[in-house]
């Protein structure tokens, strides 16, 4: 056998792909096997065994898909662009949501293929799901009244979206866009407001092609986003965090509230259906709706107890690692007094001085978090205060504020950066651990810990009350370590 064509198998992403996209979706499909009986009173749920079925032939045909891509591999040492086609068949897999086989398909059709191509199949996916995952308001007695604006709303950005991946996979390049792009680029941004960010990042990237002549500037953003893309995990892990976003903004306009938080004790307990598709808890609240609002406050606490330590934090350490000796040790010193309390303990204990609330929530876990952000940013000004433009600077004139601020403190974000992403998870945890034990987020209020907590106690009777906040929680907490992950080898200049 050619070693060349042993080399083209080993090195193909697509191939590597095909693998992921066929071994996750079968795990999901045994998911669904085994949960289409019911042990209890021998019975078959017809609609989970459909779902099955419906991922087991596509699952199958990944498969096929993989072996096939193999075969090319190993014959001619590259793809054959009729193998390429038959990823237009796997497409239809995104009727069934499934995304892992979808994107594969998006992947194997387009033989190359930039980072807009990527953050325009995942924009369309982000928006798939939303209006999938809102639609099931349908099957309830009523729905809001800005539901039926607000999904005409949702399709017709679905309809720009669909647009803008035909024009960009057929005229956007890895450096250069044409200048027209600019007004779909503004377009972009403005339906970002939907919390679908990857329209942010597709509008971003767009400007920076149709209006940049640095080919340099273009080409370090490809590097760097093209180590995301080609990261599995990280570019799933991106989509899950980005729809739960999308979610938590339409939520407030596609879902009613009330059924979240006002009791209905006709309907106690109800297994899940179409009506209730996670069920309902021992007050008759629709568990689906509590999720899809719990992501909101899982979200913010997240985001804001990791950007306010962020912040001082990254300025305490920016000043102790740019003026040495007395500044640095008083600074750190008390800043090591705070780090030797650990950080659950000193949030229960301010949570149980100041009452349980989430301002008090977001304060507790940002005061624990800002000694290991301000350790990281003084290690990388103190490495970077070295380099020979911060001298250069000192030999202008330049105030030591502005040497700081404009030299130091850009040229050490990216480590940060990848810190805050893996710590937002370990936030999320906090927040529902915190809930879980009633020193968190008010108990009337949706939050995955306050349902998790309630389910509990029903484990036996109807696990799903448990089961569901807690992939939840997992899902998202995994997200963050698989972008943060993805992010890491972005900014680390040793990986290709």
């Amino acid at each position: 056998m050619n070693s060349f064509k042993k080399h083209a198998l080993k090195l193909s992403r697509e191939y590597t792909q095909a693998n992921f996209a066929w071994v996750l979706s079968f795990v999901i499909s045994l998911v669904f096997l085994i949960n289409s009986f019911n042990y209890k009173e021998g019975t078959i749920k017809s609609l989970v065994l459909s779902i099955f079925i419906v991922y087991a032939v596509f699952t199958l045909y990944q498969l096929f898909l993989t072996w096939k891509i193999k075969k090319d591999l190993l014959k001619f040492g590259a793809i054959q662009p009729i193998t390429r086609k038959l990823g237009y068949i796997q497409l239809l897999s995104i009727l069934s949501a499934n995304v892992f086989t979808a994107s594969f398909a998006f992947n194997l059709i387009k033989k190359k293929k930039t980072p807009e191509y990527t953050f325009a199949v995942y924009m369309l996916f982000t928006q798939i799901f939303v209006i999938a995952v809102s639609a099931f308001n349908l099957f309830k007695p009523y729905v809001t009244d800005t539901f039926v604006p607000a999904m005409g709303i949702l399709l017709g950005i679905l309809l720009f979206q669909i647009v803008t991946l035909v024009l960009v996979s057929k005229y956007v390049q890895d450096e250069s866009a044409p200048s027209w792009f600019l007004i779909i680029a503004v377009l972009l941004i403005i339906s970002s407001l939907t919390g679908n960010l990857f329209n942010l990042l597709l509008g971003i990237s767009l400007v920076i092609k149709a209006r940049s002549y640095d080919r340099s500037r273009i080409m370090k953003w490809n590097t760097m986003w093209n180590k995301i893309t080609r990261n599995s995990t990280a570019i799933l892990g991106m989509f899950f965090i980005i729809l739960m976003l999308s979610l938590s903004v339409c939520s407030k306009y596609t879902f009613d509230y009330d059924m979240a938080v006002e009791n209905d004790y006709g309907s106690l307990l109800q297994k899940p259906s179409l009506e209730h598709p996670f069920g309902t808890d021992d007050f008759g609240r629709d568990l689906f709706s509590r999720i899809i609002f719990g992501a909101r406050i899982s979200l913010l606490v997240g985001f804001a107890s990791t950007i306010i330590p962020l912040i001082i934090g990254g300025f305490l350490g920016a000043i102790a690692g740019y003026y040495t000796k007395r500044a640095d040790n008083i600074i750190m010193r008390l800043l090591d007094i705070l780090y030797a309390i650990p950080g659950i303990l000193l949030a229960i204990a301010i949570i149980a001085a100041f009452g349980a609330n989430t301002l008090n929530l977001i304060l507790a876990l940002s005061v624990g978090a800002i000694p290991s952000y301000a350790r990281t940013m003084r290690a990388n000004v103190l490495m970077v205060s070295n380099y020979e433009y911060v001298d250069s600077a000192r030999a202008l004139g330049s105030s030591d504020l502005s040497i700081i601020f404009k030299q130091i403190v850009p040229n050490s974000l990216a480590p940060m950066i990848v810190k805050a992403t893996l710590t937002i998870g370990g936030a999320v945890i906090a927040t529902s651990s915190l809930s879980f034990l009633g020193l968190g987020v008010e108990p009337h209020i949706p939050e995955w810990g306050n349902i998790l907590k309630i389910g509990s106690t029903y484990l036996e009777s109807h696990s799903y009350l448990a089961i569901i906040p807690g992939l939840a929680i997992i899902g998202l907490v995994l997200s963050f370590n698989f972008l943060g992950d993805g992010l890491r080898d972005a900014f680390d200049p040793r990986m290709d």
